[in-house]
């Protein structure tokens, strides 16, 4: 027999869905899968949500960045020094 490591086969996968059965009752199994698919929903919704902010960031870094070198070659700043 040759055996993989790190991978699930057939005997344990029905050991584990056996298992799942024996702790929550068939009736409860939909309900955990339906809470389990919304929790997965907004996981994947606050990731994204996170990556627009740190876009959002970055362009305020830019921009402000962008007014600092302005400043540098403002005429009227270079005049009064």
């Amino acid at each position: 027999m040759l055996q993989t490591c790190g991978i699930i086969g057939t005997p344990e996968l029905l050991l584990i869905i056996a298992a799942i059965v024996l702790l929550f009752g068939g009736k409860k199994i939909p309900e955990l899968a339906k809470g389990l698919g919304k929790g997965m929903k907004e996981f994947k919704k606050a990731t994204h949500d996170s990556d627009l902010a740190q876009d959002m960031k970055d362009v305020a870094n830019e921009v402000n960045d962008l007014k600092k070198d302005i400043d540098k070659i403002n005429p009227k700043k270079i005049i009064k020094h």
